[in-house]
């Protein structure tokens, strides 16, 4: 896959910096540390508002990201109907390697009306680990 790929560490809590793309991505959410619902809430929203359009939340918390991005997204539209341009689709995964969910998303990981050909990894980390996740991704 020879598309845009963005990493982009943060430490638990930090505060949110610009949006990375200025076209519509994917992101994988891998958390390797737990959050306050009150963070995990803006950085769910700073992924809907910046054009994630599909998010596969991997690590700690997994359902509760996909939950929250799945909020964030309705409350964007009021809880109305979601034009089907930006309906956020997402999707968790507790029991697989993260080498399987870079499968997934490089395979798998397709809306149904837009073209996803941006991804950004979202490392929730005390530290960040660049090289390491590159790797995974590109072997995935």
């Amino acid at each position: 896959m020879n598309a845009p790929l963005r990493y982009l560490h943060l430490p638990p809590e930090a505060p949110l910096p610009p949006h990375p793309f200025s076209q519509p991505f994917r992101a994988v959410v891998a958390a390797e540390v737990m959050v306050s619902p009150d963070w995990m809430s803006a950085v769910s929203e700073w992924l809907v508002d910046g054009g994630c359009l599909f998010a596969m939340a991997w690590g700690l918390q997994g359902t509760y990201w996909d939950t929250a991005i799945d909020e964030a997204n309705l409350e964007k539209y009021e809880f109305g109907k979601i034009p089907e341009n930006r309906f956020v689709m997402t999707s968790w995964h507790d029991d697989e390697s993260l080498g399987e969910v870079f499968w997934f998303c490089k395979n798998l990981a397709h809306h149904p009306s837009v073209d996803l050909r941006a991804t950004l990894i979202l490392h929730i980390s005390p530290v960040p680990d660049e090289p390491a996740y590159r790797q995974s991704y590109d072997a995935a």
